[in-house]
């Protein structure tokens, strides 16, 4: 069994902030699951309107992508952070 210990200064202003990072990780992680499940969740509340046109759900799928694109770019896959 592999295991990792992770010291931090927490006096060092910079440590401290690096132990922050680390301490709220998992939090992060689940902001980002809430967030791109936030996609279905706008699908759903446009769906019932019935003044809602295709120009609303291309911005929902358009903002996804992005989201999609930002987590590709920094590597993070949210599944891999939760599972």
């Amino acid at each position: 069994m592999a295991k990792a210990i992770l010291k931090y200064d927490i006096s060092d202003p910079e440590d401290s902030q690096d132990f922050k990072r680390a301490v709220k990780s998992f939090d992060m992680a689940m902001a980002l699951w809430d967030i791109i499940q936030l996609r279905k969740k706008m699908e759903n509340r446009f769906e019932a309107q019935d003044n809602t046109n295709n120009d609303v759900f291309d911005g929902i799928d358009a903002m996804a992508e992005g989201i999609g694109d930002i987590l590709d770019k920094h590597s993070i896959v949210v599944d891999e952070l939760l599972s």
